[in-house]
């Protein structure tokens, strides 16, 4: 957390009797940090800045360049947003408003109804927004009973949110207001929409995106990158659910309450099953590959994915040989260290390039060569007596974080490799205006893998998470879109089975632990989920790399 500071608040309750908001104390200490204060922790517990404190508290201060703090601008944000949309579209005129899924630093938003999306609503959205800013405009936070909250949605045509209500076990729902709009976000808000000072809009395909800072630097704004691949991996697997009709948590709690939970497993892991059918069918295809190259981030499920599609290779005349990357680890007194002096296991340069290009070329030629294995106890790459050569239907399975960098496999042919990108890009949203980021969805997968492989605790994994997304910016996303495919590990049923495996987890994590706020959100997020056995996964499936029972090796 940046610079945190604690400051005892009994002088200012005492000329404030009647109570003092918190965002007046973090202005009064604002010029000690290079960021904006988003939110303040006060007797362990996070508040936002809306808040009235009236007894003497000590309090410490999170920014915009904290997590959470960033999570609560980014949710400001799209607050802002869809109240602008509302005001210039005209709730009559609205059938529906999604916010479906992050784009590098931005989110893509699209709608249906009585509207046109085009530059045009962009350029008056944009222009209400900044109103909206520039005035200040106070963002109120009340608590409504249950049936309240629904009869008020109504009125704006968010069903999804009956929906997700109806499962809530609360009788009441904290709803945020801002002039005549109201609308239910999970997590914290900033108190006014004068926060929002970082923001663009852009038209995009059907819709439009938002451009945010980012957490590294809050207060400017990148240009938007599209990404073709990575988007319409996104669109198919909305397709997906659509087709389930599971949109929603809310239609995923229906679904598991009227007993179909069963056959959701089923279509949903057919689903999966035909799609890497069809990516082997593709590498049989492209004529020449003797190097199918799989990349992606943290608990993708890359070990279960190339599993299967060799098992789909197989079915189709070819012998596929699976060949870990990090078998090519450089002994560890070799490995490069980070800023904070550790063991950086995730650039590239710990790995031996130039060994696994000879071998590699090697291997084209038709020669024998004898492949490593990394004793990861010892820290040294040893010779194993793994001799391989390469018959004419003989192809190589290799998984690792640099296989789309072609630094990687400089020295293979183009026309050698066929090269996929693994995600676990969930459809899912909370309702239409809460999405589930992805990287919530494969950081409660590997915390329930860990735990089950390594014995590591909840809060270790929390505690390195930041370092593995920082390596995936660096080694995995930049080259994405150079992939010949993209497979989308994401199951829209995971979440209700992985419930089960994380919260005891999360529940161990103490309020003096540094991961506590992050376990608290978890924790509140899984509450959504109704929860559904693991007793009905195929063994197979990706999900059980993670929760146990597979029957690869993983």
């Amino acid at each position: 957390m940046e610079n945190m500071i604690q400051v005892k608040v009994h002088q200012a309750v005492k000329k404030y009797p009647t109570g003092i908001y918190f965002e007046k104390i973090a202005q009064e200490y604002q010029k000690q940090y290079d960021n904006t204060i988003a939110l303040v922790v006060s007797n362990g517990k996070i508040r936002e800045l809306g808040k009235r404190v009236y007894k003497d508290c000590e309090v410490s201060f999170l920014t915009l360049k904290d997590d959470i703090g960033h999570k609560t601008y980014e949710r400001t944000a799209l607050f802002v947003l869809l109240k602008a949309i509302y005001d210039v579209v005209g709730t009559k005129n609205i059938q529906k408003i999604k916010v479906e899924f992050s784009i590098g630093k931005s989110i893509y938003v699209n709608g249906t109804g009585s509207f046109l999306v085009d530059q045009n609503l962009v350029d008056q959205v944009k222009a209400r927004m900044l109103e909206l800013v520039h005035a200040h405009t106070p963002i109120e936070k009340n608590n409504y009973p249950t049936d309240e909250a629904i009869a008020l949605f109504k009125k704006y045509h968010m069903e999804d949110k009956e929906m997700l209500f109806r499962f809530r076990r609360s009788s009441t729902i904290n709803v945020y207001s801002m002039e005549d709009y109201h609308d239910y976000f999970y997590g914290y808000m900033l108190p006014n929409a004068g926060y929002v000072k970082y923001f663009d809009l852009e038209l995009y395909e059907n819709g439009f995106v938002i451009d945010l800072p980012s957490k590294e630097d809050p207060m400017s704004i990148s240009p938007f990158k599209p990404r073709a691949k990575f988007f319409q991996t996104l669109l198919q697997a909305n397709e997906w659910g659509n087709s389930l009709g599971i949109d929603t948590v809310g239609d995923l709690n229906h679904h598991i309450c009227e007993g179909n939970a069963s056959d959701l497993i089923l279509v949903q892991e057919a689903l999966q099953e035909r799609r890497i059918g069809e990516i082997a069918k593709a590498i049989v295809s492209k004529k020449g590959v003797k190097f199918v190259m799989i990349a992606g981030p943290s608990s993708s499920g890359k070990t279960t994915f190339s599993h299967r599609l060799s098992i789909q290779l197989k079915t189709m005349g070819l012998n596929p040989h699976p060949i870990a990357v990090d078998d090519y680890f450089v002994n560890r007194e070799l490995t490069p260290r980070n800023e904070n002096g550790d063991y950086n296991f995730e650039c590239l340069e710990a790995i031996d390039v130039k060994q696994f290009n000879e071998d590699m070329v090697d291997l084209l030629e038709g020669k024998t060569v004898e492949l490593p294995i990394f004793n990861f106890k010892t820290g040294l790459r040893e010779p194993k007596g793994r001799i391989k050569k390469l018959a004419a239907d003989d192809v190589l399975v290799i998984e690792g974080i640099h296989c789309l960098n072609d630094k990687m496999s400089e020295s293979l042919p183009v026309e050698s490799k066929f090269k996929i990108y693994i995600s676990a890009l969930t459809s899912l949203n909370i309702d239409e205006h809460n999405r589930i980021p992805t990287t919530d969805v494969r950081l409660l997968r590997r915390m329930v893998r860990d735990a089950r492989t390594r014995g590591a605790s909840a809060e270790r994994t929390i505690e390195m998470w930041p370092s593995v997304r920082k390596g995936e910016e660096e080694n995995i996303f930049p080259y994405q879109e150079s992939a010949d495919v993209m497979f989308n590990s994401a199951l829209i049923y995971e979440l209700a089975v992985i419930k089960q495996f994380a919260e005891p987890l999360l529940f161990r994590i103490k309020s003096e632990d540094e991961g506590y706020f992050e376990a608290k959100r978890l924790l509140k997020f899984l509450e959504y989920f109704l929860g559904i056995s693991s007793e009905d996964l195929p063994k197979n499936s990706i999900v059980r790399e993670f929760v146990g029972g597979s029957c690869f090796h993983v």
